[in-house]
């Protein structure tokens, strides 16, 4: 088990402390600044009020970065190797055909 370490981050100009396991706290805090960023926007956009309301918001933009990302990542995935396909057949008739031309 790791003793974690109490670290100090301000999120909308509130203070919180939070258990950060060694070696983690620049990620911590490079974390909690991008979040702190994320919410600055939305607040900043007045369209939203209310530090929950602005948090709930938020994550809700996050998570759908991140899903979106990831459904992208995964229709790569598939996409992928059809297209390696492809390119290897494209390569091995090159290759055939300057086979031939040596001949």
């Amino acid at each position: 088990m790791t003793d974690a370490q109490p670290i100090n981050i301000s999120i909308l100009d509130k203070d919180y402390k939070v258990a950060c396991p060694p070696g983690e706290q620049s990620a911590l805090l490079e974390s909690a600044k991008f979040l702190d960023n994320k919410m600055r926007e939305i607040r900043d956009t007045g369209n939203v009020m209310g530090s929950e309301r602005i948090a709930v918001i938020t994550a809700l933009n996050m998570a759908n970065d991140l899903l979106h990302t990831s459904n992208v990542d995964k229709e790569i995935g598939k996409e992928l190797p059809p297209r390696l396909k492809n390119l290897e057949n494209k390569i091995s008739r090159v290759l055939e055909q300057s086979r031939q031309l040596e001949i």
